[in-house]
């Protein structure tokens, strides 16, 4: 996995069973909650403070999402697209990188012109046989259960930036540059 993580300088991730669990709350007004888990947040923060883009791309919009999204200081985002091959292929171009430096986390079928066009494809560890099989790496955590952060470690890991989240003093050194 090392080899195949060690040049990604993007990591464009879907929303609902990747950052969440996938469900849906809504009230009588539409969507009300969505519930992210806090390591994935750090895993981001960590990835974006040492030199590695994140970008959010999701067939749904939402202001829980947008607020998300905001929090963690994600600027390329691509929000209410279910055509998600289109908007990889912006998103690398935004981000100034080429599909072999270009990572995407994805759970279903929606993702998967996203991990066709994108050099490395990964899929939640709950995500359905046929989308593992898709992928050219499937993580060990669930969607909604701090997947990206295992898959942020593994980044950062492949990168030689272990320190970061192993050691007090390498993670304090990256909090100190990271907005809470």
């Amino acid at each position: 996995m090392n080899a195949t993580l060690k040049p990604i300088k993007l990591l464009i991730t879907d929303v609902d069973g990747v950052l969440t669990d996938g469900a849906l709350y809504y009230d009588a007004n539409g969507e009300a909650l969505k519930c992210f888990n806090v390591r994935d947040g750090l895993g981001i923060r960590m990835l974006i403070e040492n030199g590695v883009q994140v970008a959010v791309l999701s067939g749904r919009d939402s202001a829980i999402l947008r607020k998300r999204i905001a929090d963690l200081g994600i600027t390329l985002f691509q929000l209410g697209k279910l055509e998600k091959r289109t908007a990889c292929q912006q998103l690398m171009t935004q981000a100034g990188v080429n599909k072999a430096e270009t990572a995407y986390i994805g759970d279903d079928s929606v993702d998967l012109p996203a991990f066709a066009c994108c050099g490395v494809a990964v899929a939640v560890a709950d995500a359905p046989d046929y989308i593992q099989n898709a992928a050219d790496i499937t993580l060990k955590t669930a969607g909604g259960k701090g997947a990206l952060r295992e898959l942020s470690d593994a980044i950062l890991h492949a990168q030689g930036k272990a320190e970061i989240y192993t050691s007090a003093q390498g993670f304090l050194k990256t909090a100190k540059k990271m907005a809470q």
